[in-house]
């Protein structure tokens, strides 16, 4: 029995991507799923010391990582249409944030990297995910940039967008999606068993996708608030025919995003991108 560790966000989009594999759905033959639950900035550090076997990780962390991690052709995360928001407590445009602090969610998540070519140059400070929207609310932070569920709550919490870095993304491209994340597995394990695991991977997806009730009843519990409409609508945001696949449009995005990124010195290169399909 070889052991094969899986980490990723406690969020209800990754907990239905997994559901399959996570309640021994699909046959994994000698192989046997640990699944790890971190914030995406802890898997992103993780990463860089080769932690986990297989491992969702920021496209942005990715330029890092290229010579320990394969990027699979499934599990992205990418807004299409939509993305990362960030938000205020009062209506802000873009100039006003120039002297003020904006948190993000870790300094090599995607969102960050949107946010500097956004607007360059800003004043950041690091807040998990789960505690931007609480740091916006009490005034600790002027702005913040929220990830995950946030972005179907931020209304709810009293709060303005400034701006939706995936819109913004789209009107930059001619309508490409924001590549956000992606799963990635580790180059020592081999050819064979790296193809066999991104089969599997991939069929825990589409397992989710054909029995979708099942798999949202699953993702329920990692929803943090949501309920089951929304949580529906987040899942179906960055879990879809993206997430199977990365597909010409998917590939293109990364490629753009990353090159956009190096081009403006905000990455020191483009990494190697493999796309590994089992």
């Amino acid at each position: 029995m070889t052991l094969i560790r899986v980490a990723h966000s406690p969020d209800s989009d990754d907990a239905f991507m997994f559901f399959a594999l996570a309640n021994n759905l699909i046959d994994t033959g000698d192989l046997r799923f640990e699944h790890v639950l971190s914030d995406i900035e802890t898997l992103n550090r993780e990463a860089l010391a080769g932690t986990y076997e297989v491992t969702a990780v920021s496209i942005h962390a990715y330029t890092r990582l290229a010579d320990r991690y394969a990027l699979l052709s499934s599990g992205a995360s990418m807004g299409d249409g939509y993305g990362p928001v960030v938000v205020a407590q009062e209506q802000l445009d873009r100039d006003d944030l120039t002297n003020v602090e904006v948190a993000i969610p870790g300094a090599m998540t995607s969102a960050a990297l949107a946010l500097e070519m956004w607007k360059p140059g800003l004043k950041t400070v690091v807040r998990s995910f789960d505690e931007i929207i609480p740091a916006v609310q009490s005034g600790e932070v002027a702005a913040g940039v929220v990830i995950h569920e946030g972005q179907l709550t931020w209304e709810q919490d009293g709060l303005h967008r400034i701006v939706d870095l995936g819109v913004w993304w789209a009107d930059q491209t001619d309508g490409l999606p924001l590549p956000l994340g992606g799963n990635v597995i580790r180059r020592d394990l081999g050819d064979e068993l790296m193809a066999r695991l991104a089969r599997l991977l991939r069929q825990s997806i589409e397992y989710s996708l054909e029995h979708r009730q099942a798999a949202l009843d699953y993702a329920l519990d990692y929803g943090r608030g949501l309920d089951r409409d929304k949580a529906d609508r987040f899942v179906g945001m960055y879990v879809n025919d993206l997430t199977v696949d990365y597909g010409d449009r998917g590939r293109r995005a990364v490629r753009e995003f990353l090159g956009r990124a190096y081009a403006a010195g905000l990455i020191e290169e483009i990494p190697r991108l493999d796309f590994l399909a089992g």
